[in-house]
């Protein structure tokens, strides 16, 4: 057990925060520009695709009505707080931009605190000249700067709509990310396990994004308590573009420092490594007899929540299948965005489609996240006892991409059960079109085992891959780029289901390629000398 040498009140306790600071930053070099320009060209591409569909005063009045009478779809995107470019911006994007943010910093925290200190990494950086909060405050200040560089990016690209309602929107979402990187701090603080940190956190997060559906749709006017619960409901509340509330910033400025005050404190009390919740110890005679059961035992808990989380937004997404049709109405260019995402069937088929599109999208991140599974392992020397035994690479290897490739298949399987169920019709139909997204899903997880297996330092490249497919299936359509962007994406490929007719060319030739992937960065794996 390592403590640090350093008196309780002493300025010498952020010693050394610059060069951390430098260094997070060096080191999330690629992921927060990923994550940045994502969640940046998400919000600005919103204006030109929304003046294309409501380009008349009647049109966004017709919007407006539907939203107070949508529940289902208020439950999803919120209320409507204005008919302005920029207010209807603000609605279409605002929440699930905040929920970028957050998970961009507490990503960035956690990596940054807990990650350091399980890998070992941390009790190196005390042993010099380093502060005893150093860590804490250099992960804080990189989440800040993400933060800031998205505000600044999202307020002069918003700018043209005006300037108050672009600020205030910048700020929201910026203080919407500090609110979830100090949560993430604290947890930090709590946990022994990186992976446990992130998913607490997480959970949070996904708690917040329900208990402000639960009261949007409610209320149309963003007035019930349990939207006020939530910090996704304060970004809502915020109103930009529509009589700006700038008080409400204070509520996230307010939650950010009080969360961060707790987490500088925590900090404070316990010894390096350590946590005020310890993991609880397993039995005295160990019960793992594969490197497969192994592997089950580390990524059991993020399947379950994958799961869960699957289904649940299934069965949101089919209930709102009927209101969404109603939505669109005469709009022909709403309607042909639904088309470019999810064929030239009925509207109500090609919503379907969009829907398990996106899902599909999503389960690429699962994947990506299963398979880098792997390279923390082997990264944090987790993975060098388990090699030493009678335990080749390949077999080691087989146990995570077994969950890896078989999680993706169950998380989709449960998606299409919650489609169904939520729009209480056919279940075949539905199915089969969420098990087709599974080559294209399996090309992005071959892609992370070619760059473990053969660039294992680069692996965290595959999030970048992942972050630009979900961009071009998110955004690609809305903003009518070429079709041969679109075929730069494996999920561009796939026939249209429900609704479109099935082509097994395509699926065939994904699942060849997913194939090959796995095998070359298998075969890198078994040649390469191990990271120590």
């Amino acid at each position: 057990m390592t403590t640090f040498a350093v008196r309780p009140g002493s300025s010498r306790q952020l010693a050394g925060t610059g060069t951390l600071l430098r260094f997070a930053l060096r080191r999330d070099r690629l992921m927060i520009p990923v994550w940045i320009a994502v969640n940046a060209l998400m919000v600005l591409s919103m204006p030109n695709t929304l003046e294309g569909l409501y380009g008349t005063p009647a049109e966004r009045a017709d919007l407006i009505r539907q939203m107070e009478t949508n529940s289902s779809l208020r439950a999803m995107v919120g209320p409507v707080f204005g008919d302005s470019l920029g207010a209807l911006t603000a609605w279409r994007a605002g929440v699930y931009a905040g929920a970028l943010a957050a998970v961009m910093s507490l990503l960035v925290v956690v990596r940054h605190t807990r990650d350091e200190e399980e890998s070992g990494r941390q009790e190196l950086v005390a042993s010099g000249m380093v502060g005893r909060r150093a860590s804490l405050t250099a992960a804080l200040l990189a989440a800040a700067v993400a933060n800031g560089v998205l505000a600044l990016l999202l307020t002069a690209g918003l700018a043209g709509q005006g300037t108050a309602g672009a600020l205030a929107l910048g700020l929201g979402i910026a203080g919407v990310g500090m609110v979830f990187a100090t949560m993430a701090a604290i947890v930090a603080q709590l946990t022994e396990s990186a992976r446990l940190a992130r998913g607490l956190t997480a959970a949070v997060l996904g708690a917040a994004f329900v208990l402000r559906a639960a009261g949007d749709s409610a209320t149309d006017d963003g007035s019930s308590v349990l939207t006020w619960v939530s910090p996704l409901g304060w970004l809502e509340n915020l109103r930009p573009y529509a009589d700006e509330r700038w008080w409400v910033l204070a509520l996230l400025a307010g939650a950010a420092l009080v969360q961060g005050a707790v987490a500088y404190g925590l900090a404070g009390r316990r010894d390096l490594g350590m946590s005020f919740l310890p993991t609880r110890p397993g039995p005295a005679t160990g019960r793992l007899g594969s490197a497969g059961a192994l592997a089950w035992r580390l990524q059991r808990g993020g399947v379950l929540g994958w799961s869960i989380g699957f289904l649940l937004a299934g069965i949101v997404y089919g209930g709102m299948t009927e209101g969404a049709a109603d939505l669109v109405g005469d709009n022909e260019n709403a309607r042909r965005i639904f088309e470019r995402m999810g064929g030239r069937s009925g509207l109500t088929d090609a919503f379907l489609a969009s829907m398990v599109g996106m899902l599909g999208l999503v389960a690429a991140l699962y994947i990506v996240a299963s398979v880098l599974r792997l390279n923390g392992e082997e990264t944090s020397g987790r993975a060098e006892p388990v090699l030493a035994n009678a335990v080749g690479r390949l077999r080691w290897a087989a146990g995570h991409l077994v969950i890896a490739f078989g999680g993706s298949t169950l998380i989709m399987l449960l998606a299409g059960l919650g489609l169904a169920a939520g729009y209480g019709r056919e279940t075949g139909p539905i199915l089969g079109a969420c098990l087709v997204q599974l080559p294209a899903i399996w090309v992005i997880g071959g892609l992370a085992v070619l760059l473990h297996g053969l660039l294992p330092r680069a692996a965290a490249a595959a999030w970048g891959v992942a972050g630009a497919v979900l961009l071009i299936g998110w955004v690609g359509p809305a903003l009518d780029v070429p079709q041969a962007v679109l075929d730069l994406s494996p999920f561009g490929h796939l026939p249209k289901l429900p609704g479109g007719s099935m082509e097994w060319g395509p699926v065939v030739v994904l699942t060849g390629l997913a194939v090959a992937l796995v095998a070359a960065g298998l075969a890198g794996l078994r040649r390469r000398d191990m990271i120590t």
